[in-house]
């Protein structure tokens, strides 16, 4: 399965810090190996109006279905209250 999701508010090292925190392995900058999933990390500047921008960072999840659904979900959480 594989599953790509978007996440504005947040640095691609915060991120790899909360693959880490489900039990994921660096192995680089942008990649995440924990049991039985990988995640592939970007990011990018977007323009949120006339003279704002956010980082977006896009994780590519893989991996088999029962163990990315709750990695995502947690993932998201933690995503979320760290970009307000």
């Amino acid at each position: 399965m594989r599953v790509e999701r978007s996440f504005r508010g947040i640095s691609q090292r915060l991120a790899r810090h909360y693959l880490s925190n489900l039990g994921g392995e660096e192995e680089s900058d942008d990649r995440v190996v924990g049991e039985g999933w990988e995640a592939d990390l970007s990011s990018r500047k977007v323009s949120i109006g006339p003279s704002m921008s956010l980082t977006e960072v896009t994780v590519v999840f893989e991996g088999e279905e029962e163990v990315l659904e709750p990695l995502i979900e947690d993932f998201a959480q933690k995503a979320m209250r760290a970009g307000g």
